[in-house]
C-alpha cells in the first residue's frame, strides 16, 4: 500500500473538487429500514446507501468506472461497479472492495460490507477481495474528519472521501431557517481523463440520488 499511494501521488495528476450534500432524508430512510434489516441479521449503515447510488450515478458519467492503460493511450469502461472502501486496519490502510454493485440489494451490500469491514480489521481479508476495484470511498467522517484530499487508489480514476455529517442551519423553499443534515465530499480524480465538468455531472447524479433516496427505487431490478 505504501508503493501503491507513493506512485499514485507521484504520477497522477490529482485535483479535487468539493461539494455539501444533504442527507436529511437518507438518515430518515435508513431509521426506517434498520430494524428490518436487523431482523434480517444485518447491520444497516449509510455506506451500502452511498454505493448503491455511485453504482446508478456511473450510468450517467460511465468515465468514472474506466481504467487507463500503461501506455496512457487508451481507456477501458469497465461493465461492473466494484466500490472499494477505505479500512484502518491493524495493517494499515486497506480498500477492498464491494463487486458487482449494480447488480446488489442494499442488503446484500451491507453484508458484503460487514463481512469486508472485519475481515480487513482482522488482517484476514482475501487477496481477492484487494482486486478489481473500479472506484473507491474513504469514510473519514466516521473518525470525525470534515475534509480530506484522498490519493486515487490506482489503477482507479477516482475516489471520494467523504466527512462527517453536522446538523446546520438552511434555508428551505420559504426562507425559514430550518435544520438539516450536512455531509461533506471531496472527490480527487485523474485529469489526465476526468475534467471538473465531468466529475461535477457524476457528483450532482450521486447526491441526487442521496438527497432523494426514494428516486433509486425507480432503478432497482
Amino acid at each position: 500500500m505504501a508503493k501503491r499511494m507513493v506512485e499514485a501521488a507521484s504520477t497522477i495528476p490529482h485535483f479535487q473538487y468539493g461539494e455539501e450534500i444533504d442527507v436529511t432524508e437518507l438518515l430518515a430512510l435508513r431509521e426506517r429500514l434498520k430494524p428490518r434489516a436487523e431482523a434480517e441479521g444485518v447491520r444497516l449503515t449509510l455506506m451500502p446507501f452511498f454505493m448503491k447510488a455511485m453504482a446508478l450515478a456511473v450510468r450517467e458519467a460511465p468515465i468514472l468506472n474506466a481504467r487507463l492503460n500503461q501506455a496512457v493511450d487508451e481507456i477501458h469502461y469497465l461493465p461492473s461497479v466494484n466500490v472499494g472502501m477505505a479500512v484502518d486496519s491493524r495493517a494499515g490502510l486497506l480498500v477492498p472492495n464491494v463487486k458487482g454493485v449494480e447488480g446488489l440489494s442494499l442488503l446484500d451490500i451491507a453484508s458484503e460490507v460487514a463481512r469486508l469491514t472485519e475481515a480487513a480489521r482482522s488482517g484476514k481479508v482475501a487477496q481477492e477481495d484487494l482486486r478489481e476495484g473500479t472506484i473507491s470511498i474513504s469514510n473519514i467522517g466516521a473518525l470525525g474528519g470534515t475534509y480530506a484530499a484522498p490519493i486515487i487508489n490506482a489503477p482507479e480514476l477516482a475516489i471520494v472521501a467523504i466527512g462527517k455529517t453536522q446538523w446546520l442551519p438552511r434555508f428551505d423553499a420559504e426562507d425559514r431557517v430550518v435544520k438539516r443534515a450536512i455531509m461533506t465530499v471531496t472527490w480527487a480524480g485523474d485529469h489526465r481523463v476526468i475534467d471538473g465538468g465531468t466529475i461535477a455531472r457524476f457528483c450532482n447524479a450521486w447526491k441526487g440520488y442521496l438527497e432523494a433516496p426514494e428516486t433509486m427505487l425507480l432503478h432497482l431490478s
